[in-house]
């Protein structure tokens, strides 16, 4: 079936499924390692409560038939280890029907996961994970070459996540359009990573030149995708190169690694690895099922098509419980001045002027002045970044503010464990308060000089001193 399928391409997809397997490797990680304190039982955004209002049809999950915090961890790490076994070419192993079964189960058991992390799970690369998740199912396996048309859905959606995240620049902050977003964006971005402060000292014109190659990138370049060969590919490297840009300036969990594998499916003939196996022609059942997806996704596409055409253009939107096809965007307003939440301690009996209050250290986000930023994407730090969102705004940690702090007054292990450095390791502290920073990265001379990364100024309070005592109450 030369029509049906595409053998050019079959290097592209060994790309993309084993490097997606990876990225869905690290997702299970992130929610195996992370979810008592997040969402366990007795979590700060319990799921059995959110079960308990949510019915099925809205966020279809396998939690629905069963919840406890060890069958969660049976699913989390089921997944890591399925996902880790697919990365290593077991779906090229066995019969097609089976690997299209065992990346079915991966989409199955992260949907779940998805579908009850509430604010935790509140980005658009869970549901572009979801959604390629889903793609990688129908590109078959080494039984048959790359399904054509499903080459170009994944061209689709790579369309719809570059184009939707230029559209909705281009609508939104006005600095997009004056160049000017990047004199901030380096250093307000919700975790910067160990590049990101010599990022911001890039000098001015070539901030601009950044942002109108973004612009080039997102707004002009997709449409390559969908050009003749070898122009698609041209506009796909220029995609990767974009990616990878972001990758070094920032973390950004696997957002631009999802982007930059659908990219590769483009290129067609990778010279430095080896030609493709002997195929068959494709069974009919696979042609029947490629066909079913593709009329799918074309249904689906309405409204993410409408929403980019929308002067109201949402960013990361699922218009479906399954996360099937959906749009994506974001950074169309960026923060002048970044703010920080620093939580503080003490074991002091009374409060006076003279108590001395001690640091918590998170892994990721801004603290400690001279503590250098770390590069932790793919791997995604869920309450570190909701505490950049709850800087910009208390209405963000609605829900799970005081159950955090309530957790930190009692050295609650699992919430530790998402922290860098506790300074209470012996036992709890007495009082605790959360104060609001203004962070700025330091200049050249302060950081080859004094080693200090970031200059900062209290703004004020975020949250008074509390004791546990005063939370079990409320």
């Amino acid at each position: 079936m030369e029509w049906f399928t595409a053998p050019d391409y079959w290097q592209g997809r060994l790309i993309f499924q084993r490097g997606l397997a990876v990225i869905y490797a690290l997702a299970f990680l992130a929610a195996a390692l992370q979810f008592r304190a997040l969402l366990g039982e007795h979590g700060m955004l319990p799921i059995p409560r959110y079960l308990r209002r949510t019915p099925f049809h809205r966020s279809p999950s396998l939690f629905h038939l069963h919840y406890s915090d060890r069958f969660y961890a049976v699913v989390a790490w089921s997944g890591a280890g399925l996902a880790v076994a697919i990365a290593a070419g077991a779906a090229d192993l066995v019969p097609l029907w089976a690997s299209m079964l065992l990346w079915l189960a991966l989409w199955v058991l992260y949907l779940s996961i998805i579908n009850v992390g509430q604010t935790w799970y509140a980005f658009g690369w869970e549901s572009l994970l979801l959604e390629a998740g889903f793609l990688a199912i129908f590109l078959g396996n080494d039984t048959v070459a790359p399904p054509l048309l499903v080459l170009f859905a994944a061209r689709w959606l790579l369309f719809r996540v570059e184009f939707g995240a230029g559209l909705i620049k281009l609508r939104g902050d006005r600095c997009w359009r004056k160049l000017t977003c990047l004199y901030y964006h380096h250093e307000t971005q919700p975790m910067p990573g160990p590049l990101s402060w010599f990022f911001h000292h890039l000098p001015r014109p070539l901030h601009r030149v950044e942002a109108a190659a973004n612009h080039v990138a997102q707004l002009v370049v997709p449409f390559g995708l969908f050009a003749p060969q070898p122009v698609a590919s041209v506009a796909a490297c220029l995609l990767i190169v974009t990616q990878l840009w972001l990758v070094i300036s920032g973390n950004f969990s696997w957002l631009n690694w999802v982007t930059l594998l659908l990219a590769t499916t483009v290129v067609v003939g990778y010279p430095v690895l080896p030609d493709a196996p002997p195929v068959a022609d494709p069974p009919v059942w696979f042609v029947g099922a490629v066909f079913a997806y593709i009329a799918m996704v074309v249904v689906l596409s309405y409204r993410p098509v409408a929403n980019l055409a929308s002067p109201k253009q949402a960013m990361n939107a699922s218009f479906d419980p399954l996360h099937l096809v959906n749009t994506y965007g974001a950074f169309g307003d960026i923060t002048r001045v970044r703010q920080e939440i620093v939580f503080e301690g003490t074991t002091a009996t009374h409060l006076t002027a003279d108590t001395v209050w001690r640091e918590y250290e998170f892994k990721g986000k801004p603290g400690d002045p001279r503590y250098r930023p770390r590069q932790w994407a793919p791997y995604h730090l869920r309450l570190d970044w909701l505490l950049w969102f709850a800087a910009l705004s208390p209405s963000y940690a609605r829900g799970w503010a005081m159950p955090l702090a309530a957790r930190l007054l009692t050295n609650d292990p699992d919430t530790l464990r998402l922290l860098r450095y506790c300074p209470f390791p012996e036992e709890p502290p007495r009082y605790l308060r959360a104060r609001l920073y203004e962070y700025r990265f330091s200049s050249p001379a302060e950081l080859f000089g004094e080693r200090i990364w970031w200059r900062r100024t209290l703004i004020g309070e975020f949250l008074p001193p509390l004791t546990s005592e005063w939370i079990g109450r409320r």
